[in-house]
């Protein structure tokens, strides 16, 4: 049996809006700086991660527009759930590569654990309109 949980639409629709924020700043700023994002991957304790998917400096423009992309997406309210795995797909390895195994990236990896949290909500529940548009029922 199933439980209920009714929700109201606006914070849905917000969580999306605040989310997807992070991913279009980060996209815009992997684009305008490339050589700045590269070196902050060469600098990482776990750098290996990033190597092992290809060159960082192309790495960086590819999660830019990736990033931006769906980001976009993600933003609009289209294909939610893909948008959002998409966006996975990108935040763990730059997570793990970047912010896992250093203290000084305590603050930035919890915030990526909650974006992954925030993601995962879309992924994980049916967040179309339902019958009554005030609310959401996953």
């Amino acid at each position: 049996m199933a439980t209920r949980i009714s929700i109201n639409a606006r914070s849905v629709q917000l969580l999306r809006i605040f989310v997807s924020g992070i991913f279009l700043v980060a996209g815009f700023n992997h684009l305008l700086q490339v050589e700045k994002t590269a070196q902050r991957i060469e600098k990482a304790n776990f750098k290996g991660i990033a190597h092992l998917f290809g060159d960082p400096q192309w790495l960086v423009i590819l999660s830019g527009i990736v990033m931006l992309s769906a980001g976009f997406l993600f933003l609009m309210g289209y294909k939610t759930k893909w948008a959002a795995l998409i966006l996975i797909g990108v935040l763990i390895p730059i997570t793990l590569s970047i912010q896992v195994g250093q203290i000084t990236t305590l603050g930035p990896l919890f915030k990526n654990i909650a974006i992954l949290g925030g993601l995962l909500f879309f992924v994980l529940n049916d967040t179309r309109k339902s019958v009554n548009p005030d609310e959401y029922e996953p």
